[in-house]
């Protein structure tokens, strides 16, 4: 498997992000370097990770950590991130993730291989709990700018093969370093976080790459919980504002692409659990041991 870097982004919720790298402590691929950013963590996160380095080191996995006193936000974090990033792919990892393949890095990585002109590949993103609906399955855009999560609210196994998407979403996906270099890194004009990850995908798309999902591998995802609670981010307006920003660069593309209608775009109410109600060892790999 060619190198990969993951980047975790950690702010506060430590029982999200003590269950998300202990889930990577089962990722079977080699070399590979987790590069955790903490944004201002006032919590038990520091802790987590200090007990976590130790063990990621015993099973062959490199540990980075930057750690900020303040939040700095995901887009500048993860970008702080790639500087530190020596994999050949580059991950990204919201903490309310759990990774429950320990073969996921390897099946995306030979998914990128065998696609020279792929930007990116995004997994299936599953809620962690019965009946285990898939949250989202890469992202697509209307006529009218509306943004669509793929496959939301579908049971499981809806999708079987891989497709081609307009966008996605960065909790979960595995890109080029060398598409990074290409086009530049996330825009940090949509700071502190909210549609950066879909602009890179379309400035992806313009510079001839293609973005793909792969249903095979799956990612369990609690959803809206790695920034939520940011009591310095007003999510609303920063939402707002954007979403106008995005509209505006991209409608040159969207407008005339064959994206899904404004009904489809229309968001579900899916029923929500923390990960006090979810048994979070119960979602790890159960053929293969770490040592935990």
């Amino acid at each position: 498997m060619p190198s990969v870097s993951v980047v975790v982004l950690h702010h506060n919720k430590a029982p999200y992000s003590r269950a998300c790298l202990d889930s990577l402590l089962f990722s079977t691929g080699r070399p590979l370097q987790i590069v955790n950013v903490d944004n201002g963590s006032r919590d038990n996160t520091p802790h987590v990770l200090d007990e976590w380095e130790a063990r990621a080191q015993e099973v062959g996995i490199e540990p980075v950590r930057l750690r900020y006193e303040e939040n700095i936000g995901a887009i500048r974090g993860r970008n702080e991130a790639l500087k530190r990033c020596s994999g050949e792919y580059i991950a990204f990892l919201d903490n309310d993730t759990v990774c429950g393949q320990a073969d996921w890095l390897e099946r995306l990585s030979e998914f990128l291989e065998a696609k020279p002109d792929c930007a990116l590949v995004c997994p299936k993103l599953v809620f962690p709990w019965a009946p285990f609906q898939i949250e989202c399955l890469g992202a697509a855009v209307s006529k009218t700018g509306r943004i669509q999560y793929i496959g939301r609210g579908d049971e499981r196994d809806a999708f079987q093969e891989p497709f081609s998407i307009q966008c996605a979403i960065s909790a979960a996906w595995l890109a080029r370093r060398s598409v990074f270099e290409s086009i530049g890194d996330l825009d940090e004009a949509f700071s502190p976080v909210q549609y950066e990850d879909l602009d890179w995908g379309y400035r992806a798309r313009e510079a001839g790459f293609s973005l793909w999902a792969d249903p095979s591998v799956e990612v369990f995802h609690f959803e809206h919980t790695t920034t939520a609670g940011s009591s310095d981010i007003n999510f609303r307006y920063v939402t707002a504002k954007n979403s106008l920003e995005f509209k505006k660069r991209w409608a040159k593309m969207f407008t005339v692409e064959n994206g899904p209608s404004d009904a489809e775009c229309k968001w579900g109410d899916i029923e929500r659990k923390t990960i006090e109600e979810v048994s979070a060892a119960s979602l790890l790999p159960r053929n293969e041991t770490s040592s935990s």
